[in-house]
Formats: C-alpha cells, sequence, structure tokens
C-alpha cells in the first residue's frame, strides 16, 4: 500500500489530491491547483491584452509558454478550444514536488472577461490557458472553464479509503474484552479477525477453507468503499451518462447522442464497455505483475551481488597482498643471496691483498738484512777477506734485486668491486606490474539446442557465461573415441562452434570444452554425450575421384568417359562396426568388368580396383568373378551381372572381413580377412557401365555378425 501512495499525490502541490479532475493527457490535477495554474491568454480581438499582461508575481515560478509545445486536435487528443498563444517570459522555479508549471497573470481589470466557476467565488478569466504539470501540454478552455474537465470520482474514492486506511489499526470484532488488533479480514463473513479468533471462529477447513483472508488494511478499503454513484454528463447536467462513446473513448449521454458531436459515433452500453476495459485492466496487469516479479528477483539477484562483490573484493584484496608480499619476500632473498656475493668479493679482496702484504714484508725484512750486512762488509780493512766474500754478496745484491723485478711492487687486487646491480629491467617491470589478467575463464557453457549429430559428423557449439567479463584467447574441444576412452583434443581455435567429421557410426561419444587465456586454462564444461548414426549414409566423392569420372544425380550416380578403368571412393570412411551398401548396374555394354570394394584414401585412381595394395575388390563380368588384392586374382565364382544387377558389399570390424553379394546371394566365400583401420567404399568403372549407390541400407537377414562356419561362409 505504501507504494501506491505517490499514484495519489498531486504533481502541483505535493499532497493527496483534493477534488482531482482529469486532463485530456489522462493525468490528474486538484482543482484548487488546476484553478492557480491558470495563464490567460490574449484576447483575439484586443492585442493591448497580451501587453498589459504578465506584471503579476506568483508563488510559483515558471517556464515561458512561447517555449513549450502546443499541441492541435490532430496530434494530442485535445479538444479544439481556440487559438495557442504565447505568454511573456518569467523566472523559473518548481512546484513543491519538483514538477514545473505555468503561473496565473494578472491581466489589467479593463482586459478581463470573467466566467464563474461552480463551487468558487473567483471568477475564471476567459481564454484562460491550463498546462498539464506532468506532460507540459497546453490548450484554451472554452465558456465552460474547469467544468469541461470531468472529476475522477474513482481516484478521489481512492484516495478517501486510503486514508481511512492509515488512520488507525484495526481491530478484531470477535474478541470479547480488550479487542485485539485483527490480523486478517474474511472478504465472505466481512469479519475482521485476530489470529486466535481466527483459528477459534475461522477454521481453514469444510466451508470455511475457501473463503479469502486478506490483509486488514485491503479488507477495510474493500469494505469501506463506497456504493458506485450514477454519473451526470458534463454538458448535459441533467443527464445521467449510460453510452460510450468508442472513438471518443468517453462517456456520454442520451441527449449528447441525439443533439451533440457522438451522434454520429460508434456507441456502446456503458455497463458493457466498463466490464470490458476492467478486463483489459486485469489482462494488462498480469504482464506487469509478471515484470514486476522478475523486478523483485532482480533485485534479489543485485542485492546477492552486493555480499558477492565484498566477498570478491576481501578476497582479491588478500590475494593481491599475498602476490605482493611474496614478489617482496622474493626480492628479499635475492638481495640476501646479492649481498652474500658482495661479501665474498670483500673477503676475497681483502684476502689477497694482506697476502700481499705479508709476503712483501717478509722480502723486505730480507732485502734491508742484505743491505746492512753489504754495508758493514764495506766498512772491513782487509783486502784479502773481503775478496773472499765480494763475489758471492755481488750475486746475492743481483739476486735480490731481480726478485723485486717487474709486477713485484704492483698490487694483485684493485680497491674498486667491479659489480653493478642491473635492477632496471626489474623497476620497469614494477612500474608495468598491473591487474591483466588474474583469472583464468570459466567454463564455457554448451547451447544444447544448436548441438545435434549428422550421419558420422557431430557439431557442437558453445558459449561464455552471460556476466563473465574475463578475456578468453581461444577455445579447446575434445572428444572421447566412441568406445569409453579417454578424451582427446579435436579443435583448437577462437570459434564457438565447431563440426567434427570422421566419427564412427552407431557410436555414442562424450564432448566437453574448455576456454584459455593468457593466466591459463579453465575449468571444463559439462560433458554433452551424443550418438551417431546407426546406418551410413554417404555419396560418391568428387573430390577424390580421376578426374574421368562422370558424375550424377547428387554424386549417387557414376559413369566414366574412359574405356580404361578409374576409380571413384566414397565421401565416408570405416573403422568400425558393421556396415551394408549396394551398387545398383544402370548400363553395362560390350561385357565390362567393373570392380566393387573397399580402398585405403590414396589408392591408384587409374588402374583396376585390387591392382595394388591399397585396394580389396570383386572385379565381375558377365559370367564370373574374381576377389583381387594386390594384383592378386583369387576365388573365380560362376556367376556374373548384366544391367538391373545389384551388387551388395557387406563390411564387418567385428570379425575384420568383407564378403560381396550379387542379386541378394553371397558371391563365393568370405573375401578377404584381417581387415583393420579405416577403408572407403569403392569402385572402378569405364565408359561401358554406370551404376547408382544405395546406402543407409539395413545388414542383410541372413548375416550374423561374428559367426562363420569353418569353410568360411557366412552363416
Amino acid at each position: 500500500m505504501d507504494e501506491m501512495e505517490e499514484e495519489l499525490k498531486c504533481p502541483v502541490c505535493g499532497s493527496f489530491y483534493r477534488e482531482p479532475i482529469i486532463l485530456p493527457c489522462s493525468h490528474n490535477i486538484c482543482l484548487a491547483c488546476a484553478r492557480n495554474i491558470l495563464v490567460q491568454t490574449p484576447d483575439a480581438e484586443s492585442p493591448q491584452s497580451s501587453r498589459a499582461s504578465g506584471s503579476g508575481v506568483s508563488d510559483y515560478d515558471y517556464l515561458d509558454l512561447d517555449k513549450m509545445s502546443l499541441y492541435s486536435e490532430a496530434d494530442s487528443g485535445y479538444g479544439s478550444y481556440g487559438g495557442f498563444v504565447s505568454a511573456p517570459t518569467t523566472p523559473c522555479q518548481k512546484s513543491p514536488n519538483g514538477v514545473r508549471v505555468f503561473p496565473p497573470t494578472v491581466p489589467q481589470p479593463q482586459q478581463q472577461h470573467l466566467l464563474p466557476h461552480p463551487g468558487s467565488l473567483t471568477p475564471i478569466p476567459r481564454n484562460s490557458c491550463i498546462t498539464c504539470p506532468q506532460c507540459h501540454r497546453s490548450l484554451i478552455l472554452d465558456d465552460r472553464g474547469l467544468r469541461g474537465f470531468p472529476k475522477n470520482r474513482v481516484l478521489e474514492g481512492v484516495v478517501d479509503r486510503y486514508q481511512q486506511s492509515k488512520a488507525a489499526a484495526l481491530k478484531c470484532q470477535l474478541c470479547e474484552k480488550s479487542p485485539k488488533e485483527a490480523t486478517v479480514m474474511c472478504e465472505q463473513c466481512d469479519v475482521f479477525y485476530c489470529d486466535p479468533c481466527r483459528l477459534r471462529c475461522h477454521p481453514p477447513r469444510g466451508p470455511l477453507a475457501k473463503h479469502r483472508l486478506v490483509p486488514p488494511a485491503q479488507g477495510r478499503i474493500s469494505r469501506r468503499a463506497s456504493p458506485r454513484k450514477i454519473s451526470t454528463c458534463t454538458e448535459h447536467e441533467l443527464e445521467n451518462l449510460s453510452m460510450y462513446c468508442v472513438q471518443c473513448k468517453m462517456p456520454v449521454c442520451y441527449q449528447c447522442l441525439e443533439e451533440g458531436k457522438h451522434g454520429t459515433h460508434e456507441v456502446k452500453a456503458l455497463g458493457a464497455m466498463w466490464k470490458l476495459h476492467k478486463g483489459q485492466l486485469s489482462q494488462a496487469l498480469n504482464g506487469l505483475s509478471d515484470r514486476a516479479t522478475e523486478a523483485k528477483e532482480f533485485l534479489v539477484q543485485l542485492k546477492n551481488m552486493v555480499q558477492h562483490i565484498q566477498e570478491n573484493g576481501v578476497e582479491f584484496e588478500a590475494c593481491l597482498v599475498a602476490q605482493c608480499d611474496a614478489l617482496i619476500d622474493a626480492l628479499n632473498r635475492r638481495k640476501a643471496q646479492l649481498l652474500s656475493q658482495v661479501n665474498k668479493e670483500h673477503e676475497h679482496k681483502l684476502k689477497v691483498v694482506r697476502d700481499q702484504i705479508s709476503h712483501c714484508t717478509v722480502k723486505l725484512r730480507q732485502t734491508t738484512g742484505l743491505m746492512e750486512y753489504c754495508l758493514e762488509v764495506i766498512k772491513e780493512n782487509d783486502p784479502s777477506g773481503f775478496l773472499q766474500i765480494s763475489d758471492a754478496l755481488i750475486r746475492r745484491v743481483h739476486m735480490t734485486e731481480s726478485q723485486w723485478g717487474k709486477g713485484t711492487l704492483t698490487p694483485r687486487m684493485t680497491s674498486d668491486f667491479d659489480l653493478t646491480l642491473d635492477s632496471g629491467p626489474l623497476l620497469q617491470t614494477i612500474h608495468q606490474l598491473d591487474f591483466v589478467q588474474m583469472k583464468v575463464p570459466a567454463a564455457p557453457m554448451l547451447q544444447l539446442e544448436e548441438c545435434c549429430t549428422q550421419n558420422n559428423s557431430a557439431t557442437l557449439s558453445w558459449k561464455q557465461p552471460p556476466l563473465s567479463t574475463i578475456t578468453v584467447e581461444g577455445y579447446i574441444l575434445e572428444l572421447d573415441d566412441g568406445n569409453g576412452g579417454p578424451f582427446r583434443e579435436v579443435y583448437v581455435g577462437t570459434e564457438t562452434i565447431c563440426t567434427v567429421d570422421g566419427l564412427h557410426f552407431n557410436s555414442t561419444y562424450k564432448s566437453r570444452v574448455k576456454a584459455f587465456n593468457a593466466s591459463g586454462v579453465g575449468q571444463y564444461s559439462k560433458t554433452l554425450i551424443m550418438q551417431t548414426s546407426e546406418i551410413a549414409w554417404f555419396t560418391f566423392d568428387p573430390a577424390s575421384a580421376h578426374p574421368d569420372i562422370i558424375f550424377s544425380n547428387d554424386n549417387l550416380t557414376v559413369t566414366c568417359n574412359s574405356y580404361d578403368d578409374r576409380v571413384v571412393l566414397g565421401n565416408t570412411a570405416f573403422s568400425r562396426g558393421v556396415h551394408y551398401w549396394e551398387m545398383t548396374v544402370d548400363r553395362y555394354d560390350n561385357h565390362p568388368d567393373p570392380a566393387f570394394g573397399i580402398a585405403r584414401s590414396d589408392v591408384l585412381k587409374d588402374v583396376m580396383l585390387g591392382k595394388d595394395d591399397k585396394a580389396w575388390a570383386m572385379y565381375v563380368d558377365n559370367n564370373r568373378s574374381w576377389f583381387m588384392h594386390n594384383n592378386s586374382h583369387t576365388n573365380r565364382t560362376d556367376g556374373g551381372i548384366t544391367k538391373g544387377a545389384t551388387i551388395g558389399v557387406l563390411l564387418d570390424f567385428t570379425r575384420g572381413i568383407v564378403i560381396f553379394l550379387v542379386n541378394d546371394e553371397q558371391q563365393g566365400p568370405v573375401a578377404f580377412e584381417g581387415l583393420e583401420g579405416a577403408y572407403y567404399p569403392a569402385i572402378s568403372l569405364n565408359r561401358n557401365v554406370q551404376v547408382t549407390l544405395h546406402t543407409g541400407l539395413p545388414i542383410p537377414d541372413f548375416y550374423t555378425p561374428g559367426e562363420a562356419d569353418p569353410t568360411g561362409s557366412v552363416c
């Protein structure tokens, strides 16, 4: 109920409507407020009136009338009440509830043409203009003034009931002493109940179970609804409104139909239109109610998002702090390593210098001793004794001098540390540290309505979750082997739809997809199980055929324009299961010997099928047939073909064999065994033969896969 309060307030005064009237634009306004916002327009016969008006001062401030759009009867639905004019400029402010309105002007007394207004002693000036305070559409009033606007009695009644419902709390009508506050009202019983009295006097069982209980406020409004009043016509005040003009969309009386402008319009009974419009409003409210329900759910979702954002913000902040702390720890560890390296260099330099100091000190002491000894020897006056040792001393002096040779008096180590810390790249990296991508992509969503299988192909489509904002660089699609084996990658790229060809027939595949970006690979999507076709449908393949082959009938019929044998393959390979297809001979001239069978993709295309080791075939003429592989002919069998004959090929991978049929009868024993890998249906023919391919056929009734007698013929 509180949400409805804004609907019950006047856009001019901001209070509950008092005597509301309906403007032609369908907006409402208090009658007193309508009188307050009237603007007098200049009289068409008195040009001076416009210059004489506009000097009055009002409690409201407004836009210039010449700056707003004035609508004619054709474009706004307003009646033609007179010409539109402009008013003088006044300052601009707003009404108490924020809606801009237009003020009354006070023209000179000698130029006023006054009309009495019902219910008021204040006359209404002629040619007055009123502007809707909500949509700003304006019109000139006619001689009826504000009486020309219908009163909104429905709105007035709703306002009255709403104010009454807010006046005081409702009491239970069945409490004997000190009535408690009512909690419900029964619409059928028309009684207010508190909870104890409802359980005692109105139990939810029996006939009472069908009664509708509503909140007390709602019950009070419905209970106090005033009886329906009989409305009178605004133009013919003595006539009751009894009909509804469909073209003008307004209630009218019988006199309006006989004398007024509604005489030629389509009219309907007022009661019938009342019920019809109530139904339309109820139907429209159903749609609006659905939107309101969705809006409530959306608000719940947004409120949940607020909580999630707060939780994710705390988690993200903790993650950021942890990452920065990890970087700081790594930098501190590296700092310790570099300091250790500097300390080692420092100790090494000191050791080298100290060793050199020790060595030079010893050597200098020895040199000084020798020098002092030699000086004492020179002081001796004994020539013969001097000469006995002089040669030896001279050699020692020279030897000692030579020991102080080049490099001896040069420091073995510099005092500078030849180390420079290259921190520039690291500082640049730190400055470039930013939030590029902190998370891997979310799991993609498979679009089931676009995923399908056709024959032995599977098409998969996917998309990212709607609210995901993480950048995706590509996707990885994986399928298993169709037999419960491990998954393998079949597509890596940026597309969100992929068709995988060459799958096994009659197999169940599991598929899944994941997204990746620079941060890593995201989670897998849900696994989708897909079933390929049980029976193979295929055609001849123009892309791999010899150029002399001629195709028709949507690549189901082939012939050749050469007298030499040419090979054509089917467009589908088989490597698992049991498959059967047939070819009918449409043309057979001059007894040629076409060959039918299976082949690898790289089989020779310009020789008879079976001439090389890439094909396994049966070639047949009008009398007999042979099996041939790698140019080896075996198992001659009587019985040939003619025009209209049917040749069948049965390929069974469960046993690794192939057998041939002519006109629904097995032709010879099992033709080939030990077949493994992928094989294409194949045929070789020349210009004397034309055949048509038939696929999607069931296995012949006589054949049971996996069973054979010792002679090699199929049981």
